[in-house]
């Protein structure tokens, strides 16, 4: 599968397959979109929006909408939200038939996704699925910001500097895990808080970084959260929510 993500050209083939492209359309807000996924939107025929079965809403798709040319096709792929492996490769597959079938028929596809296409995405399952199928077909990813930059950014939260590294966790844990990632991270980003909150949250406090850490949830939306401490978070957070853990600088 030929895969890159340089300046963006539409294809001038007008023989030959379509062109996926995974594009990030940034955590929330409309307006941090990239112009290059732009570029994108408005030259593909469909568009691809992930979905859980139980939910008819897709937030990529919300995010992307005022940048849709008129009359583009959307098409919507359901992702079950499961851990059952066997549930998780079927559906894949068959969005990744969807897609193969959509790109042979010359048609370029754009599949939505929050933040960057290839940080704990839907995307990345769909890309290495296609890859096995239909290793031929094109694909273009067009990277995205982050929810945990933009956190970051509105929170005036350094992440790292000098020789600090940033470490990047999966909240989806155990509570071991959890605490030696922290006590190797100088600083930290915790994704996936949702599930997992309250050994995340001991986890953070055993760390000694109880009150430095920022909480944030549904980044661009109306009704979003930043906080400030573990005395000021949610008991159950929602879906959309994460933790940065900044180094203890003495500041």
């Amino acid at each position: 599968m030929n895969t890159h993500s340089a300046t963006f050209a539409p294809s001038s083939d007008t023989s030959g397959p379509g062109v996926l492209y995974g594009i990030g359309v940034g955590p929330g807000a409309p307006d941090l979109i990239t112009l290059r996924a732009l570029a994108a939107l408005a030259s593909v025929k469909v568009v691809l929006a992930a979905a859980s079965p139980k939910n008819d809403d897709s937030l990529a798709l919300s995010i992307a909408a005022p940048h849709l040319p008129q009359g583009v096709e959307v098409l919507r792929l359901d992702f079950p939200m499961t851990r059952d492996k066997e549930t998780l490769r079927a559906a894949w597959e068959k969005n990744a038939r969807i897609t193969a079938d959509i790109l042979r028929s010359g048609r370029d596809a754009a599949f939505l996704t929050l933040g960057d296409p290839l940080i704990y995405s839907t995307f990345g399952y769909l890309m290495r699925t296609l890859a096995s199928l239909a290793p031929e077909l094109p694909v273009r990813v067009i990277p995205g910001i982050t929810s945990f930059q933009e956190a970051a950014a509105k929170s005036a939260t350094v992440l790292c500097e000098g020789e600090e590294n940033l470490l990047l966790i999966s909240g989806v844990n155990t509570p071991e895990r959890l605490e030696k990632a922290l006590a190797l991270a100088d600083s930290a980003v915790i994704l996936k808080t949702y599930r997992n909150a309250a050994a995340i949250y001991k986890a953070l406090a055993l760390s000694g970084r109880k009150d430095a850490i920022r909480f944030a949830s549904r980044l661009g939306l109306h009704d979003e959260v930043i906080a400030k401490g573990l005395d000021n978070v949610p008991e159950k957070p929602h879906y959309l929510s994460l933790v940065l853990a900044p180094p203890l600088r003495g500041e």
